[in-house]
C-alpha cells in the first residue's frame, strides 16, 4: 500500500498480495482499515477479453467473467464501485494456450509499446476520476486514442 496525493486528493494505491480469485479479501480489509466506501475504490484489472491497449471504465456493473472482480463484489456485497479494465489480448494469444502462462509472459517489442501507452492513458483516466468524477473519466478512458475529434455540428 502506498499513500500520496494527486492534486489535493489523498490517495491509497494498493496491490493485493492475495491470489486474484481472492482479491475481495484484500479490498475489503483496505476499505475497513481506512474507512473507505466501495464507491471510493477504483479497481484496475487486466482483461484478456479486450484487445491489447484497450481501456474500458465503468461506474459499476457485473464481474463480466473476471474472477478478481467477482471476488470483490462477493466480499463487499455490492457491485457499486468503479472499475477500469486494461486489455491484454495481443496477437499471439490463443484460447488453446494456458491463460496463466500468457498473462505472466512479458510483452514483446511493439506489444510493450502499446501496453505502455494504455498504462499512460489509464493513469490519466484515474487523475480525471479524482478531479472531475467518474463520468468524465469514463469518457476519457473509453475513447479510442487514435480517433479523430468529433466534427462540430452547425450552430
Amino acid at each position: 500500500v502506498g499513500r500520496g496525493r494527486i492534486g489535493e486528493v489523498p490517495v491509497l494505491l494498493a496491490l493485493p498480495q492475495t491470489y486474484m480469485n481472492a482479491s475481495g479479501e484484500a479490498v475489503s480489509a483496505l476499505c475497513k482499515k481506512n474507512g473507505i466506501d466501495p464507491q471510493e475504490v477504483l479497481v484496475v484489472s487486466d482483461d484478456i477479453d479486450l484487445p491489447l491497449g484497450t481501456l474500458r471504465m465503468r461506474a459499476r456493473g457485473s464481474a463480466g467473467g473476471q474472477k478478481g472482480i467477482a471476488s470483490i463484489i462477493s466480499v463487499l456485497g455490492t457491485s457499486e464501485f468503479p472499475r477500469l479494465r486494461v486489455g491484454i489480448r495481443g496477437d499471439h494469444y490463443s484460447r488453446e494456450r494456458d491463460l496463466a502462462d500468457y498473462v505472466l509472459e512479458p510483452f514483446g517489442g511493439a506489444e510493450q509499446e502499446i501496453f505502455e501507452g494504455a498504462v499512460g492513458r489509464a493513469v490519466e483516466a484515474l487523475r480525471i476520476w479524482l478531479a472531475d468524477g467518474i463520468d468524465a473519466a469514463i469518457k476519457s478512458a473509453n475513447s479510442k486514442p487514435s480517433s479523430p475529434a468529433p466534427a462540430s455540428g452547425p450552430d
